[in-house]
This record gives structure tokens, C-alpha cells and sequence, in this order.
């Protein structure tokens, strides 16, 4: 397996325990990601950690501190923090069982593959991986990953488990917030009626590899026509607000609409050129 184990440790269920490593499922490396670059010199700009007393300093000579008053901070080093290990730190122990619709999705955070982590440990593996299937039960435990515990739900999928870390509850803000302040109107019945026939016509199965981030997509046809001299524009119009007057009648072709399947799509315009940088300055 080419990819590194985000974590490894133990998977114990009572008694039964097997070697277990977790790999992230999901990978952004594919992305546009940018440097920061001197336009004057075209270099890119070196972030040095700078101590305001005694100047730069070395990465590698630094800690971590936690503040306890102004100014005034616990120094921790690697020595530290490895003083400090639960039994999650090294084994995912499975607490307890639950429906997987009893976790609220706002809990769900970042999903991980986990696989048997050496030979022998495969058939307890395969015990408690087929134990879960036939129960159709979400596993909850706990593990220490980057210097935090987290509670995690794990699941069966094919050959292995998945586990999702879940945000702490103190993180996860009231929703009541947010919708306590959302006045209360009386949706019109025809209106809504209208409505759930837009819905019936585009209802269609959940395929994630039909989704193209096409901002993503034009970030990188963008760089490719400056590396030529060149550029391109993607604009779209700010859709207008639709207000009670005609908001029947926007209901009225918006179905009309879905049952023609016409889509509208932004069109490439001009193009600025781009200025050659300078060069840089001998030594």
C-alpha cells in the first residue's frame, strides 16, 4: 500500500483485539494551491520564525507553550506529550453500538480507512468487521489522533471499516442561533404544491462523480493561458432576488423549465495579459 498510516494502534472489541492501521479517505492534492510570490523579483516568499527579542530562529529548535496568563506560557516539548498516553492513544476500544441514524450529520467530521495492520490479526478483523454487518450497528470509540481525542463512529464498508471522527459537542453551535430569528410565514399551499413538482423532476441518484469543481477547473485553465501570455474571464450574473409578486409566476416557469432539462452555463470572455517578471538581482 502506497499511502502512509495516518495512525496505527489497536482494534479491541471485549476481549477479541487486532492490529489496525488508518489511512485518510480523502485527498485534496489535486487542488490549485498558490505560493506567496515577490511580483518584484518573482521569488517565492520564505514564512521565518522571528523571536522579537533575539531575531530568527531555528523550526526546529522551537516548542510549544500553553498560555496561562499574559505573557506567561507552559513550555511543552515532544518528551512532554509523550508523558501523556490514554489506552486511546494506541487502541480504539469499541464502547458501545448505535443506529447510524442516531448521529446527528452536523457530528460527522473526517472519514478513515481501517485495515488490519499485520497477517495474524486478520481473522479478529474478519470477526468483528462481520459481527457489525450483521447487527447493522454504528461502533463508537475514542483514539488519540494529533494530540486530541476524539470519539469516533466506524462502519462496515466491503472488506474494511471506515471510521468518522465526530465533532465534540461543545463545537457544534445551537442551531437555534441561527433559525429563532427566521419570521414565521405561512407558505401558500398552490405555491408549495408547484414546488414539490420542480422537486419530482430532478429527483435522480446521488452520483459524486458527476460533480466537477468548476471554479477549481477554471483556476487552472486560467494559469495555463498566463503561462502563454494570455487569460481567461468566467462571469456569471448575480441571480435576482424573487419577490412576492411574481414568485408564482417563477414557480410556474421554473417548471416548465425542469421538465425541458434547459441548463445555463457561463461563458469565457476576455482575457488580460500578464506583465514578464522582473529578473532577479545578482548577488
Amino acid at each position: 500500500m502506497a499511502a502512509r498510516p495516518t495512525w496505527q494502534g489497536h482494534l479491541k472489541l471485549s476481549l477479541v483485539t487486532c492490529p489496525v492501521a488508518l489511512y485518510t479517505a480523502t485527498s485534496a492534492s489535486d487542488r490549485v494551491s498558490f505560493h506567496l510570490i515577490n511580483p518584484e523579483t518573482n521569488n517565492r516568499i520564505r514564512m521565518v520564525p522571528t523571536d522579537p527579542d533575539s531575531g530568527p530562529v531555528e523550526r526546529s529548535d522551537l516548542v510549544k507553550g500553553y498560555e496561562v496568563s499574559k505573557d506567561e506560557y507552559v513550555l511543552m516539548d515532544d518528551a512532554d506529550f509523550e508523558k501523556v498516553k490514554l489506552e486511546s492513544t494506541r487502541t480504539i476500544s469499541i464502547d458501545r453500538f448505535v443506529d447510524a441514524d442516531a448521529i446527528d450529520r452536523l457530528y460527522w467530521d473526517d472519514p478513515f480507512y481501517v485495515v488490519p495492520d499485520k497477517g495474524p490479526g486478520a481473522e479478529a478483523f474478519a470477526v468483528i468487521r462481520e459481527a457489525m454487518r450483521e447487527a447493522d450497528k454504528i461502533a463508537i470509540g475514542c483514539l488519540v489522533l494529533r494530540n486530541r481525542e476524539r470519539q469516533i463512529a466506524l462502519e462496515v464498508r466491503d472488506k474494511g471499516l471506515v471510521a468518522w471522527s465526530l465533532r465534540p459537542h461543545d463545537e457544534v453551535r445551537d442551531a437555534g442561533d441561527f433559525f429563532d430569528d427566521i419570521p414565521a410565514v405561512k407558505a401558500d399551499a398552490d405555491m408549495v404544491a408547484i414546488a414539490e413538482k420542480i422537486i419530482a423532476q430532478k429527483e435522480d441518484a446521488f452520483d459524486p462523480s458527476q460533480f466537477v469543481d468548476r471554479y477549481d477547473a477554471a483556476l487552472k485553465d486560467l494559469i495555463k493561458a498566463k503561462q502563454k501570455g494570455g487569460g481567461a474571464r468566467v462571469e456569471a450574473p448575480e441571480p435576482d432576488d424573487t419577490n412576492v409578486v411574481d414568485l408564482m409566476a417563477a414557480l410556474r416557469d421554473s417548471l416548465k423549465g425542469s421538465a425541458s432539462g434547459g441548463k445555463a452555463r457561463a461563458t469565457p470572455g476576455t482575457a488580460t495579459k500578464r506583465k514578464s517578471p522582473a529578473k532577479k538581482k545578482a548577488a
